[in-house]
């Protein structure tokens, strides 16, 4: 057993990256994730195990200071909250033309614009659909707890490693700033390895060149391949979910992040009123779990995507059951940074579902 302790979500993402391996952080501070800077600057981990903390002037600074660590094949990671997310999607879409490993935590506030402080689960689209310019994809993990906060940003590394492609953990304020007990995996060593891929001196091999500008359209396309085909090989292979009560459900909420946790709730009212009501969680984003909804869809009288937003993921659920149109989806949330809670998810169940049959 890993060591125990009780941790805000945000330090245990700070605490994760040092166990990690991690060999820098670049970030700046923004509400509700300051916490993370503010205790990588406290651990001062350069002093124990190597890992750079530096805080930028700025998000766009940050991002591109992740790009060029990340070119040198070191395991790198940034954190920010919306609006500071906006700031670095021209880096991320580098990055990701670039086929570069790194990690970006989103714990998401209320917006559009500055909004407000509050948690929320309105960037979505930005997340999953690409934010920034061209065709690109983030993997997207979904942390619902605090420990998986941790055990997230472990993963995030493997796999940005594993497809040569930054990894966005989406998170929001109240997985950020609520405290439970979590067990901390032991430390991995910082890595002096050096993938074959990396700018780091020539070194009787011929040059490496990290970009994602190709003037040639013929090699732009081919690049734009490779990543079409990289994307097509997460779907195939990480797609992550967790479902709760849907072997004989009836009914389905689909919800992600804090909204499951209170939707775990709400099945629980469900099923004592004796409704059959399920709950499936995506814990990737991006590749989202298209075909397990799917699958559930024919034993099923209707889908609430339950989100704090105006309605995005629930625009998955559509294209994931299109085969079925007879089906009813609807969405629920609340947005601006108002947390809905499991009482008032069931009645908005209710009224859709349940009072017109």
């Amino acid at each position: 057993m890993g060591e125990i302790r009780l941790m805000k979500g945000n330090e245990a993402i700070a605490e994760a990256a040092i166990r990690a391996g991690c060999d820098a952080y670049f970030g700046y501070p923004i509400t509700p994730q300051s916490e993370i800077l503010e205790y990588l600057t406290v651990a001062d981990p350069e002093k124990h195990t190597g890992m750079i903390v530096l805080q930028a002037e700025s998000e766009l600074a940050a991002i591109n200071m992740v790009y060029g660590a990340a070119a040198a094949g070191k395991k790198v990671m940034t954190t920010s909250s919306s609006p500071g997310i906006s700031l670095m999607q021209e880096g991320i879409s580098y990055m990701a033309g670039a086929q570069l490993p790194g990690v970006i935590v989103n714990v998401v506030r209320g917006g559009p614009g500055l909004g407000t402080i509050q948690p929320s689960q309105s960037d979505y689209f930005q997340s999953t659909k690409g934010g920034g310019h061209g065709d690109y994809r983030l993997l997207v993990l979904a942390p619902a707890s605090v420990q998986e906060m941790a055990d997230h940003v472990k993963l995030a590394f493997d796999l940005a490693f594993k497809y040569r492609n930054p990894v966005l953990i989406l998170s929001d304020g109240i997985i950020g700033q609520m405290m439970e007990k979590v067990e901390l995996f032991d430390p991995i060593p910082r890595s002096e390895n050096i993938p074959d891929w990396a700018a780091c001196g020539k070194k009787n091999r011929s040059h490496n060149i990290i970009t994602s500008l190709h003037l040639d359209a013929t090699l732009h396309e081919k690049l734009n391949q490779q990543l079409k085909e990289k994307y097509a090989r997460m779907q195939r292979d990480e797609v992550r979910y967790e479902t709760y009560y849907c072997e004989d459900a009836e009914y389905l909420i689909v919800a992600y992040g804090s909204s499951a946790r209170i939707c775990q709730k709400t099945v629980s009212i469900a099923r004592n009123h004796g409704i059959k009501l399920g709950l499936l969680r995506p814990i990737t984003l991006f590749p989202f779990p298209s075909t397990a909804i799917a699958n559930l869809a024919p034993q099923l009288q209707g889908i609430l995507s339950v989100e704090m937003s105006h309605g995005q993921m629930v625009e998955d659920i559509l294209l994931a059951t299109r085969q079925f149109p007879a089906l009813k989806v609807e969405h629920y949330g609340r947005y601006g940074g108002v947390v809905p809670t499991p009482e008032e998810v069931y009645e908005a169940f209710t009224k859709l579902f349940i009072q017109f049959n």
